[in-house]
């Protein structure tokens, strides 16, 4: 089985919304408008939280594509 992290560098949110537009079952808005990603830990500089389907990793895909600046990545985990 194929796994993934999905590493969130929150601090660089601009508050669009869009993450959690496309994939609520991961992402939301917190608080103070910034997106959170769901049942995540912090990791130094980001949040982490790993997945093993291939549904999330491409709806997970398609929020990180959707970002305007690029704060959410895939990582697979060998």
């Amino acid at each position: 089985m194929i796994k993934y992290n999905i590493l969130h560098y929150k601090e660089d949110c601009i508050s669009c919304g869009a993450c959690a537009a496309i994939c609520p079952d991961f992402w939301e808005m917190d608080e103070e408008g910034m997106a959170h990603l769901k049942e995540s830990h912090k990791v130094e500089d980001h949040w982490e939280r790993q997945i093993n389907s291939e549904d999330s990793r491409a709806r997970n895909q398609e929020a990180a594509e959707a970002c305007p600046v690029n704060i959410i990545k895939l990582q697979k985990i060998d």
